[in-house]
């Protein structure tokens, strides 16, 4: 069995930078024909001189022949200043600003501590149509993991769509069904991206035999029936909810350690993952819609001309990938690694 889509757009992706940047970028690039790229570099992208700056070294590092587009996006601060809002706009690259509370993922350090310090920067997004990308979790100590997402939702995310009615917001990775139901009764400004970890896996695979760290991401996976909810929505048909991996490279001796990073790495397989979710539920026929029209839909763009073909059929995901061609000594663990995945490529547009 094969089914063909549109060419697909990741709508949240972790590309890195430098050698990192040159050894995940071709996954990527094969599979997409655009991608949301986070800002969460080691120094964040903070201003629209460094988003500008970072696309021409994403562009620089494409193989050879690729037209992926980076749609690049600005780190929220307390401190951004609206010019910067209204230059990010101006650039017609810069495509959203991503919101991380101070403290809530890798590299986020520099996150916001109080939205309210950030007021004013949201108001000129809103006039603008600049959307807001949402890392949904809150950071109180006090607060148990699994229950920082819809916390988040309660505290904050609520107060900002109250005040802001007209902004676009993108609340991202969500891991929740109470993260599902609130984006589902929300206005048409309010949107989701899913992971395909997320929609394949629930909590219980972070122990299956042991601590695994390579199943540890930041939202944490949650309960089977915050899955089953995830999985729902992808399948609806509901143009709020799109595709986007977070994937998320780490170098193997950061991920297997006494404090490892979150993140799982999941583009070698971005789109194949998917296709296994909505083949289970049935829903195949659906896909497109999630993985190449909702997406553009919602941040204003054109659907993408090229088409993908996918085939049914099983390959073997390495246990681990060779980080040296790109000048790291170390290797990068690929979700699934040893494992197989149902899906395949068997051609893809420019």
């Amino acid at each position: 069995m094969s089914i063909t889509l549109i060419r697909p757009d990741d709508w949240h992706v972790h590309l890195r930078d430098n050698a990192m940047l040159h050894a995940v970028l071709p996954d990527t690039a094969r599979r997409f024909a655009r991608a949301i790229v986070m800002p969460n570099l080691k120094l964040p992208v903070r201003t629209t001189a460094e988003a500008l700056s970072y696309r021409e070294r994403i562009l620089a590092a494409r193989p050879m022949q690729s037209a992926f587009e980076p749609l690049m996006t600005l780190y929220l601060t307390d401190n951004t200043p609206i010019v910067e809002i209204e230059r990010a706009k101006a650039s017609g690259y810069v495509h959203a600003v991503k919101y991380y509370p101070a403290g809530a993922t890798t590299h986020s350090d520099f996150g916001v501590t109080d939205i309210e310090r950030c007021y004013d920067a949201l108001a000129a997004m809103e006039a603008l149509s600049l959307p807001l990308l949402v890392h949904g979790e809150v950071t109180d100590s006090a607060v148990d993991i699994f229950d920082r997402e819809a916390v988040f939702i309660d505290r904050i995310l609520q107060r900002i769509v109250a005040r802001f009615p007209r902004l676009k917001i993108v609340l991202e990775h969500v891991t929740t069904r109470d993260g599902v139901e609130f984006v589902g009764a929300a206005p048409a400004t309010i949107a989701a991206t899913l992971t395909a970890h997320h929609l394949l896996l629930n909590r219980n695979a972070m122990f299956r035999g042991g601590l695994r760290p390579h199943a540890y991401c930041l939202p944490v996976l949650k309960r089977e029936r915050h899955r089953e909810a995830l999985v729902a929505a992808a399948i609806s048909g509901n143009p709020k909810f799109f595709l986007g991996t977070d994937s998320a490279p780490h170098a193997r001796r950061t991920k297997e350690a006494a404090c490892g990073c979150a993140g799982l790495y999941t583009a070698h397989a971005g789109i194949e993952l998917y296709a296994e979710v909505f083949k289970e539920a049935d829903a195949l026929a659906r896909l497109e819609g999630f993985a190449s029209l909702h997406g553009p839909a919602f941040y204003g763009l054109a659907q993408n001309r090229a088409r993908i073909t996918l085939v049914e059929e099983s390959w073997l995901v390495p246990p681990e990938i060779d980080l040296m061609p790109a000048g790291i000594a170390d290797s990068l663990v690929p979700f699934r690694a040893g494992e197989y995945v149902g899906f395949r490529i068997a051609e893809a547009g420019a």
